[in-house]
């Protein structure tokens, strides 16, 4: 109908399917919401937070657990900064460093329209041993992460996600596996 608008998804489509398809591979879901906000790297700070807590303590969700979180943060630069990545490659570098190569957790971060930022990823991958991979390649995780260069950390050990343009988007999509 013209002049009609209707929306075919949204953020809380796609966790609630991320959620149930993690059921029906035995993993408890735990859905923190869809309009997260803030800065990147203070979301990955709490988040490796409350996955070290969902590990060691069960709470707020014990292991085997998916901790799922829909939103977009937010890169500030606050200067002339020559790093690569965004807002999903951030979060995440970030949540590693916080983990300090916890075992047990795994994570994904990425933007459903297939670009984090203007690179050409749509995030990437955090295993236990990612800042072992990246000192193995010369990166400094923590320095990486201060120069706001997120996407050359993560090309280096090869964990981008790379999609492609989806032609879809509803917001970011975050997902931390704790086994």
């Amino acid at each position: 109908v013209a002049g009609e608008i209707r929306l075919v998804a949204a953020p809380s489509i796609a966790l609630d399917a991320a959620a149930a398809a993690a059921l029906d591979a035995g993993l408890c879901p735990l859905i923190l919401g869809d309009a997260l906000e803030g800065e990147a790297r203070e979301m990955g700070r709490v988040m490796a937070g409350i996955a070290l807590s969902a590990r060691d303590k069960g709470l707020p969700v014990a292991a085997p657990a998916i901790i799922l979180s829909g939103g977009e943060g937010t890169v500030s630069l606050g200067g002339m900064i020559d790093g690569r990545g965004g807002r999903n490659t951030e979060f995440l570098l970030s949540l590693a460093v916080a983990l300090k190569g916890a075992s047990g957790i795994w994570a994904i971060a990425g933007d459903t329209d297939g670009i984090d930022g203007v690179e050409d990823a749509a995030g990437a991958l955090v295993a236990p041993d990612s800042l072992i991979r990246m000192r193995d390649a010369g990166i400094d995780p923590r320095a990486t992460l201060s120069a706001h260069d997120s996407y050359t950390a993560f090309k280096a050990i090869g964990d981008l996600v790379v999609t492609g343009p989806t032609l879809t988007n509803v917001n970011d999509i975050r997902a931390i596996l704790i086994g």
